[in-house]
């Protein structure tokens, strides 16, 4: 495919991976056509995502019908993970061309703990860790959400030799926690004597949802303020504030995977965690539709991108790097958005505590639904 800008990404060091799963998309070859013709070298999923595709007709009937008459009594949670590994396992087997060809750098599948977790370090722990054994692919990586409670979990997951997506991450500040916590995992995973080579892990940095929120303070700044100065300084700023906030924390990516302490851990085998940027489709139209993308590629990362966003940027995407043409305009965008009284750290912290809430609805939604469908199934 030439002149493909998805695949053209991979020229500058970013992976295009797919923010979307569903039987429908694996049984109709539309994601192996994709691997071969898009470039696509790995799929996301979060608790949203499996419900679209559970809700979207009856194509997980047939199985829920196996799995009842096998044990009526199931769980509804223990029957959406049937159904998930379903899916996650046909996508890795998939993926795994891209995942060897590319040495584990890519390839990658993900799914998510329970959501309710999210503010439970143990549980979290071993249920990543049964979801790993279970599927037992190499390929495959589970999700943790980056909350206070995540932190060590992600760094005993890793000590553990789980591939880790850190996952529903906003603030630079917790992205640094991150990178603590998986260097520490591989750290004490050496000093267990065991092998590092093979963990792998991303950090997923959520980007759009970031202008969402600080728009609406802006918007409110304008409508507000007498302070022409200050009304037109707000204007400015609107559309900015997730690109600059992503772009610092690429900053911190570079050095943090430049430093003594990582290049002790890149000696034994040790892996870079990629920046894999989320939440990249434009949620305003007033603003470009591949801005989530465009203004973000460079190497060592990785942008998930649903159906609109993909396409889009194929038909008029331009591959070329972007990311740290300008760190230091993306320090004074961030500078501005404070100096208006905006907190970014109160900001993030509410766009973490939605994105947990959200997943658990989505979560709860799904078990609603088979709830429902046991039952009419049975009768």
């Amino acid at each position: 495919m030439e002149n493909n800008p998805l695949i053209e990404l991979q020229k500058y060091g970013q992976s295009f991976w797919y923010d979307n799963i569903s039987r429908d998309i694996i049984s109709s070859g539309e994601l192996e056509r994709m691997i071969k013709e898009e470039g696509l070298r790995g799929v996301t999923s979060n608790p949203s995502i499996f419900q679209k595709a559970i809700t979207s007709g009856n194509t997980y009937d047939e199985q829920i019908r196996a799995i009842l008459a096998k044990n009526p009594d199931i769980s509804e949670k223990d029957l959406f993970f049937e159904l998930a590994i379903k899916d996650i396992t046909d996508a890795c087997d998939l993926l795994m061309g891209v995942y060897e060809e590319s040495e584990g750098e890519d390839g990658f599948v993900s799914i998510e703990v329970d959501p309710h977790y999210a503010y439970e370090t143990e549980p979290t722990i071993e249920e990543a860790t049964e979801l790993f054994n279970k599927i037992n692919k190499p390929n495959l990586m589970i999700k943790v959400p980056s909350t206070r409670e995540g932190l060590p979990a992600i760094e005993e997951l890793i000590r553990r030799g789980v591939n880790v997506n850190v996952t529903l991450l906003f603030s630079v500040e917790r992205y640094d926690e991150v990178i603590r916590a998986y260097l520490n995992g591989l750290n004490k995973r050496l000093s267990d004597g065991n092998d590092i080579s093979k963990v792998s892990s991303v950090a997923s940095f959520f980007v759009s949802r970031v202008d969402t929120m600080v728009d609406k303070l802006l918007d409110k700044i304008i409508q507000e303020t007498q302070d022409q100065e200050k009304k037109k300084k707000a204007e400015s700023l609107k559309g900015k504030t997730a690109v600059a906030n992503a772009q610092i924390a690429y900053d911190l990516f570079k050095k943090d995977f430049a430093s003594d302490t990582f290049f002790k851990l890149k000696s034994k085998g040790a892996k870079i965690q990629k920046l894999l940027f989320g939440s990249t489709s434009t949620k305003n139209p007033a603003y470009s539709d591949i801005l989530y993308v465009q203004e973000l590629i460079g190497p060592g990362t990785i942008n998930t991108m649903p159906d609109a966003t993909w396409r889009a940027f194929k038909d008029h995407g331009k591959a070329m790097r972007t990311i740290d043409a300008d760190i230091e305009k993306a320090k004074s965008v961030m500078r501005d958005v404070e100096s208006l009284g905006i907190s970014i750290q109160e900001v993030t912290e509410e766009l973490e505590r939605e994105g947990v809430r959200l997943f658990q609805e989505s979560f709860d939604a799904i078990i609603k639904l088979l709830k429902e469908k046991k039952e009419q199934l049975k009768a």
